[in-house]
């Protein structure tokens, strides 16, 4: 198959676009070869040839240069809503495109197209090489494929599961939000499947291509009792296959965002002031990845923004905690077989033992510290270059059982989920709404509590981790994103129970008054 022009490829798809909310979704005949394989894609069904890359890096290095990549992205997504009862949204979005990268040092020049035409592919290679001025630079003639494992295999593409398959789904988790409790008066579900299609090629010899997928079925609930509404959701998935879609699945999401919701009915506000905080296991990792992990990505620490850009080697937290950020756990949202640089997934140790090892790196900073890239390249679409972002980072398990670290709190609080966080990366200092929590007296979780806001500083944070539990979790949804230079990357997190000695809590008034 030829080049494929942005025109043709929209007026190929156009059928999906129109039927998407009543038929299968499934590409149209210009995609109907394909399936759940990685190689050779973007060659069969967008004539992209080995020559016509070569042909492009020589273009994007005819100013100079270190270096320079193309990457390739094809992007199929689905959304399915069910709200009152009823589907208000069931809609499709295809997206395909090429950008080119040429790196000159520390700096990057960047052209995108949504032509795959020789010609329009050319003219991004040329823009990207603007960012040199100096003699011509040869890409390699012939490139080596990347053999890499595959975290998250597919069957069948996402993109092969039929409306009549997913309906069933989105309606089982209303049915059953409603059957858990009375008070329940309004439900959201929604089934979203994202399957994307990713090629890279670099001026020193490297092709690698992958097909990632990511899914996630959510529910949003809202209770009332009394004349007073509460409301809570949640959501399941990450990059699974569509049969990890199971009636238990319903159940346990159903389950969850009503006892969420029905919860805050008995919650106060606790005492403010500082205080002893225990973190609950999972989804309080966002704290780790907000409050601590940004400042471990290496381009901050390049540039001297990061709290951490002097401290490789130096201790950051007791001996016992350990903090590790991982592109290889089947599954998880995080998890890549190769990052957008083409780099294979693998597993990074930022902390070993109180120690700070390594940053998290992408190839400019790992060039600058003369180490080796370690897969943190990654870019939100084929309109943005690479730059560090985290993949799936979690704090290791400790030798305390929950039930110790909780007993060692005489008062303070338990926090089970936080949302809407603000962290400043260089200094590291954060606030975090608390969504789910108990208070803990003399050693014992009692009231739940809501409302209130946990801050701190991030090292300073990881500097009071002073017990850690046995009971690691990650977690276990597919909506997680991260935003950063004004991208968003899907990113998991995880933590065992934690207790960090003294934290600021903000509540109704201070302990005591």
């Amino acid at each position: 198959m030829g080049s494929l022009s942005r025109r043709d490829f929209l007026n190929a798809s156009v059928a999906i676009g129109s039927t998407a909310a009543f038929a299968r979704f499934i590409p149209g005949v210009w995609i109907k070869a394909a399936h759940a394989t990685t190689v050779g894609f973007f060659e069969s069904e967008f004539g992209i040839t080995d020559e016509l890359c070569q042909k492009v890096l020589q273009k994007a290095l005819a100013k100079g240069g270190d270096f320079a990549d193309i990457y390739f992205e094809h992007n199929i997504s689905n959304w399915l809503s069910l709200e009152d009862g009823k589907v208000d949204r069931a809609y499709g979005s295809i997206d395909l495109g090429v950008g080119i990268r040429t790196v000159k040092g520390e700096q990057t020049g960047y052209g995108f197209t949504q032509e795959l035409t020789e010609e329009s592919i050319l003219a991004a290679a040329a823009t990207a090489a603007t960012i040199a001025d100096s003699t011509p630079m040869a890409a390699e003639k012939e490139f080596v494929r990347i053999k890499t494992a595959n975290y998250y295999p597919l069957e069948t593409l996402l993109s092969d599961i039929p409306l009549d398959v997913k309906l069933p789904l989105v309606k089982q988790v209303n049915e059953r939000c409603f059957a858990l409790s009375d008070l329940i008066i309004k439900v959201n579900a929604t089934l979203h499947d994202q399957q994307k299609r990713i090629m890279i090629v670099t001026s020193d010899g490297l092709k690698a291509e992958d097909l990632i997928p990511r899914d996630y079925l959510s529910a949003s609930v809202v209770a009332e009792k009394n004349g007073r509404q509460e409301r809570a959701g949640w959501n399941y998935g990450g990059r699974q296959e569509f049969a990890y879609f199971t009636p238990k699945i319903v159940d346990k999401l159903a389950k969850q965002v009503v006892d969420r919701a029905a919860i805050l009915f008995s919650a106060e506000q606790p005492p403010a002031g500082e205080m002893p905080v225990v973190l609950g296991p999972g989804v309080t990792g966002i704290l780790l990845h907000e409050a601590i992990g940004h400042g471990m990505e290496a381009d901050f620490n390049r540039k001297g923004i990061s709290t951490y850009s002097t401290m490789i080697g130096k201790k950051v937290a007791e001996p016992f905690v350990n903090i590790v950020d991982e592109g290889i756990t089947p599954h998880q949202l995080g998890s890549i077989n190769i990052d957008d640089e083409g780099i294979p997934g693998q597993k990074t140790m930022l902390v070993e033992n109180g120690i700070l090892t390594s940053y998290m790196h992408d190839r400019i900073s790992a060039t600058y510290y003369k180490v080796k890239e370690t897969g943190n390249g990654r870019r939100e679409s084929y309109q943005h270059y690479p730059i560090p972002r985290m993949r799936n980072t979690y704090m290791l398990a400790g030798d305390a059982t929950p039930d110790d670290v909780i007993k060692s709190v005489s008062k303070g609080i338990y926090v089970e989920d936080v949302s809407n966080g603000q962290v400043k990366i260089g200094e590291g200092d954060f606030a975090f709404y608390v969504s789910q929590g108990k208070l803990i007296e003399n050693g014992t979780l009692t009231k739940p509590i809501k409302d209130i806001n946990i801050m701190g500083n991030g090292p300073k944070m990881l500097e009071n981790v002073v017990m850690i539990a046995n009971d690691l979790e990650l977690y276990e949804g597919g909506t997680g994103a991260c935003g950063k230079d004004g991208q968003s990357m899907p990113v998991s997190f995880g933590l065992p129970t934690c207790l960090v000695k003294s934290m600021t809590v903000g509540g109704v008034q201070k302990q005591g008054a």
